[in-house]
């Protein structure tokens, strides 16, 4: 889709080209001076006006008039040098791929080197581009009935610079695979309940290893209930569907050791089971699986860059529903692992389900552990919608977890995790767990249940009950599915080093 070349992008023929504005005291220099010079110095006047800002985000878009060959031009407001970065520059490119949404428009031009200053190298913008461009412009498609109206999108984006064309040409293809994972991930959280099925996702597992040549294992009901996957088939006993335990496993190095295990919650639709959820509530429970979306993004990710790791990705694929076969409060069950857990909830199912996919990428060989899940409605009350709650057993892991969070701009915030946090979970009087020891801290008692079935592992637990979706459209996407930690996982696993 990105077309590198080293020309200059002024005298070149496109509808439309993004030029970045930063904001500064003296007048135009570089290439913004020669532009200013074609309108014979009338973007001087348009900024002293105030029609053409340079404030951050801002986007202005101005014809050409016949004075360039360019048809348009559309001006990112970058605000002060001195303070854009690698996260925010990613905004505005957002902002300008939203605009852009609205010009009916089949090619696209960024003149890359207006963005480049002190802090952003020429690769690094043309990553943040390809990245925000991808993720800014995706659309769910849905089912409504198809326009007669001939659709224009856009269809070729070139990036013209002055730097190593193979350099840039890598980074474009890096920020458009971080980009489509993230989309991939945000599709699969978007489908409805009756459109994606346990067998459904592992069918799209089934295609996305086959793509990128992974191992692939796919548990059916006879062979999770050979293994004794008690509390994984506890969750799926009221369900007319069969649950599948998915596993993807992508080997970038000689030898199957240092394996970074992925877990992803995959509960298809929760009614909450007997515990039901109330009518406000259980309303998009369809995004259930974001957990599974955001490792499946990740795991296209990995399978498009290739990194010198190992990575075993683990999915617990079900719905919880309620039938004359649903399990119950105060049912006792017995994990893979062969902890026994008294239910007092059914609607603390995604634990469940994860105890014993945890166990299961363990014993794949797992020598690290991250779980991602839309876990609690306690980690909303904690954190609002805008943050990833996070609990760890290892301090390094967890950092290097961070350290992915940061540069792929999704927030997470730790949560205490104490030994009287450990005491609530393994309070029961009749089993070794219970899996739902009480509303105080409910964020943290979902995580320390995983954290029991962890044991020894490295072990963070992200849970992303309040970030799986919006209700808002936001720089860099719609409403909808956000594909959170898709890039994360990926990047922690492109960075991964452990000492």
């Amino acid at each position: 889709m990105f077309k590198i070349l080293n020309e200059n992008p002024f005298e070149s023929k496109v509808e439309c080209l993004i030029v970045g504005l930063f904001e500064k005291p003296e007048k135009f220099t570089g290439m913004l001076e020669q532009l200013d010079g074609m309108f014979d110095g009338e973007l001087t006047e348009l900024v002293k006006s105030g029609d053409l800002s340079a404030k951050f985000k801002s986007v202005s878009v101005i014809h050409g008039l016949g004075k360039s060959n360019v048809k348009r031009f559309v001006f990112v407001g970058l605000g002060k040098e001195k303070e854009i970065n690698f996260t925010t520059l990613k905004e505005a490119f957002g902002a300008a791929s939203k605009k852009l949404t609205n010009i009916r428009i089949r090619n696209l031009a960024i003149a890359l080197d207006s963005f480049i200053c002190e802090k952003i190298a020429a690769d690094d913008a043309a990553l943040a581009f390809s990245e925000a461009y991808i993720m800014a412009t995706y659309e769910f498609q849905g089912y409504k009935q198809k326009s007669n109206e001939p659709e224009i999108k856009i269809e070729t984006v070139e990036i013209f610079t002055d730097a190593n064309l193979d350099e840039i040409k890598l980074a474009a293809e890096i920020g458009s695979s971080y980009g489509k994972g993230t989309n991939s991930a945000r599709t699969l959280v978007n489908l409805p309940g009756n459109m994606l099925k346990a067998s459904d996702l592992a069918q799209y597992a089934k295609e996305l290893g086959e793509k990128h040549s992974f191992e692939l294992e796919i548990l059916n009901k006879s062979e999770i209930e050979k293994l004794g996957m008690g509390a994984f088939l506890a969750v799926n006993q009221g369900s007319a569907e069969p649950p599948y335990m998915i596993v993807l496993k992508y080997q970038g190095k000689d030898e199957w050791k240092d394996v970074i295990g992925l877990v992803g919650k995959g509960i298809t639709f929760d009614t909450g089971g007997y515990s039901i959820k109330p009518k406000d509530g259980i309303v998009g429970m369809k995004s259930d699986m974001g957990g599974a979306a955001a490792v499946l993004g990740a795991m296209e990710i990995i399978g498009n860059l290739r990194p010198e790791q190992n990575v075993v990705a683990v999915i617990p694929a079900t719905d919880n529903m309620i039938s004359g076969n649903a399990f119950k409060p105060d049912d006792v069950i017995t994990s893979f692992s062969g902890k026994t857990i008294e239910v007092l909830n059914t609607d603390a199912e995604g634990r469940l389900v994860l105890a014993d996919a945890v166990t299961y990428a363990k014993h794949h060989g797992a020598n690290y552990l991250v779980d991602v899940a839309t876990l609690t409605g306690g980690v909303i009350v904690a954190l609002g919608l805008d943050k990833t709650g996070a609990l760890t057993n290892d301090e390094a892991l967890f950092e290097k977890v961070l350290e992915a969070s940061y540069e792929a701009g999704e927030f997470i915030w730790r949560l205490p995790y104490t030994e009287k946090d450990k005491e609530r979970v393994r309070g029961s009087k009749i089993a070794d767990l219970n899996n739902s020891p009480g509303r105080e801290g409910h964020a943290i008692m979902g995580g320390a249940f995983i954290g029991e079935f962890a044991e020894e592992t490295p072990w963070v637990h992200l849970d992303i009950a309040g970030t799986a979706t919006t209700k808002s459209e936001y720089d860099l996407g719609p409403a909808g599915g956000t594909g959170v930690m898709a890039r994360t996982l990926a990047l922690f696993v492109e960075n991964f080093e452990m000492e």
